[in-house]
């Protein structure tokens, strides 16, 4: 197990997946859970929601995306769409959904009028924590990993297919497997631009 420096540090997105599993299926719900109940959220609202796809429930996720991309894709361009489809998501062994629940978010926002504005804003933020620790956990664990976000596409075909509430926003798709290469050299902007510091 490497430090925490090191899982940051290594994380990548992985666009080759096949349909292995390095750890079983119980420690991979294990590695979601630790999140959903250890990462931070604002006013510890506890927002976030987790589904987990494995085996013929995760490429059916990928057959309902292709289905909705098919109808809204030019014809001459959706070829390309689904290779990509089939050879870096749908080829993985599971898919996690990120969802915030937005019954809670409107709960804080009657209840803190003044910071009413905020708490959408606020509950994106903790997702994407979530979604970076399920992420660099799942790596750490041998697996390949990228973030897709067709959502706002698919939401209401996967709500149905899951009987997923209503109230929950689907925010990002996670596609993992074990990596079948390894994906290029990373290209970091120059940090003293990024990072100011002040005595």
């Amino acid at each position: 197990m490497g430090s925490f420096k090191e899982v940051v540090q290594n994380r990548r997105s992985f666009y080759a997946l096949s349909d292995k599993s390095p750890i079983s299926d119980k420690e991979i719900q294990d590695i979601v859970e630790f999140a959903i109940l250890h990462v931070p959220s604002s006013f510890n609202s506890q927002t976030a929601r987790a589904v987990v796809l494995l085996g013929d429930q995760h490429r059916r996720l990928w057959e309902i995306t292709k289905e909705t991309l098919k109808a809204i894709v030019p014809e001459s361009a959706y070829p390309a769409t689904e290779g990509k489809i089939d050879n870096s998501f749908a080829s993985g062994y599971g898919t996690v959904l990120f969802y915030e629940d937005k019954a809670g978010v409107r709960a804080l926002q009657e209840k803190f009028p003044a910071y009413s504005d905020n708490f959408p804003v606020w509950s994106q933020q903790s997702s994407a924590m979530h979604q970076f620790t399920i992420w660099a956990l799942l790596e750490e664990a041998g697996f390949g990993v990228s973030l897709q976000h067709y959502g706002n596409l698919i939401v209401e075909k996967v709500s149905k297919e899951w009987k997923i509430s209503p109230d929950w926003e689907l925010i990002a798709q996670m596609p993992f497997g074990l990596p079948l290469e390894q994906p290029g050299e990373k290209e970091f902007l120059p940090v003293e631009e990024r990072v100011f510091v002040f005595k």
